[in-house]
């Protein structure tokens, strides 16, 4: 297990040797996040980053259970000096505080409505030799299990003649992820596995190369799981475990229904208190 020290977050050659000056505002940002791994002591557990090419173009795609999973697969790529430039939806780029961020760091923004400006984009980009990381199910995974890929990722690997490299992460959607509040808990163990290049045959069927990616994701991500250094403290905190590792997290099959229901407009939302009914119950509590 590795924990940020504050070494990791003040090292000069962090970064390499003569790091590309534009990058300087992304460097900024990353030991910022070292600041934030140390204050609340992850625990990382990082495999495979040898995966990630020193250098030339390269595609990491991965499931996605939190809305820190960037951050973490930015970790893994780190010990290559190797810095990824996500693919992000277009509303984060046009949040007043994010938003700069994400255009400083050379991230690329997806408008679901024009997705071909985005995948031009990154296919550009790995053409240029950078490293581009995907999060295929295009949301998180309410089941913590994998959805279904969307095919872009296999598109720009082959348009581009780039590896994919497969990866896993799991742990962080203990601290914040979709349908639950944000627990800054300390010490909570995180995984991040990154799988052997899958390279796309000659005259492979895009069709074929995700069906293999997924395959690979899919192994890491369950051996992620099952060797998760920590288990639920009670039944009430078995909700991060997936069903079918015996935990209380929707089947996939629940969560694409649910999520069905979301994108029909038609989820039930709970009826927000008065002021009046909030006073009493706090009065009842006492």
């Amino acid at each position: 297990m590795y924990t940020a020290s504050w070494r990791d977050v003040v090292r000069p050659k962090l970064f390499g040797v003569s790091p590309d000056p534009r990058d300087k505002p992304y460097r900024f940002v990353i030991r910022i996040a070292l600041v934030v791994f140390h204050l609340f002591r992850f625990r990382f557990d990082v495999r495979g980053s040898e995966h990630v090419p020193a250098t030339g173009g390269a595609i990491i795609c991965s499931n996605h259970v939190s809305y820190f999973d960037f951050t973490f697969l930015g970790l893994g790529a780190l010990p290559q000096q190797r810095l990824v430039r996500f693919m992000a939806k277009k509303a984060v780029f046009d949040n007043g505080v994010a938003g700069p961020f994400m255009r400083a760091m050379r991230h690329i923004p997806v408008d679901r409505r024009a997705g071909s400006a985005a995948f031009e984009a990154a296919v550009r980009a790995l053409k240029d030799g950078e490293v581009v990381g995907i999060f295929p199910e295009a949301t998180i995974s309410t089941s913590f299990t994998i959805k279904d890929l969307k095919a872009g990722a296999a598109r720009m690997a082959v348009d581009s003649g780039v590896p994919i490299i497969p990866a896993a992460v799991w742990g962080g959607h203990r601290v914040a992820t979709r349908g639950h509040k944000v627990e800054l808990r300390r010490g909570v163990p995180v995984s991040v596995f990154l799988g052997e290049p899958i390279v796309p045959a000659p005259g492979e069927q895009v069709s074929a190369l995700m069906q293999r990616t997924r395959v690979a994701m899919e192994a890491l991500l369950d051996e992620a799981q099952r060797g998760y250094p920590d288990q639920p403290a009670g039944d009430d905190d078995r909700w991060w475990l997936p069903a079918h590792l015996g935990g209380t997290a929707p089947t996939a099959a629940e969560a694409a229904s649910a999520a069905a229901i979301r994108a029909a407009g038609k989820e039930v939302r709970a009826a927000k208190k008065s002021p009046r009914a909030l006073l009493a119950g706090r009065l009842r509590r006492r």
